[in-house]
């Protein structure tokens, strides 16, 4: 289940951060396609491994703010990850303003929510 999971993020990543691309115009990406596939992939694959491995630490250490504003600090968690690739990959790729970085976290979370498998109870 734990292999599953963690496809599941990469997936997500990789299909929210492909889905962005397609429908907003502050979200561009260099080259021509099969470039801006490979940067996209390679993208997706690091927003995969830190959705999976660091922000469940960062949601633990940022839990009393998220408490008091009753969970709207996880969007601002989630922003500052794209605002993350968004500087990893500057070169190729460029998300240009606030709007369009909220715009790229809320869809990479929503397929997330549809592709990622639910934790076991076990």
């Amino acid at each position: 289940m734990f292999i599953r999971r963690l496809f599941g993020y990469i997936a997500g990543a990789c299909l929210g951060l492909i889905i962005a691309a397609l429908l907003l115009s502050g979200f561009q990406v260099a080259g021509d396609f099969r470039e801006a596939a490979k940067t996209l992939l390679i993208a997706g694959v690091f927003l995969g491994l830190i959705n999976f491995f660091i922000k469940p630490i960062i949601k633990i250490v940022t839990l009393p703010i998220n408490i008091v504003t009753l969970g709207l600090f996880g969007l601002v968690i989630n922003i500052a990850i794209i605002w993350l690739i968004d500087i990893v990959f500057s070169p190729e790729i460029t998300i240009k303003g606030l709007g369009n970085l909220f715009f790229t976290s809320l869809l990479v979370a929503l397929v997330n929510l549809i592709v990622v498998p639910p934790k076991d109870k076990d």
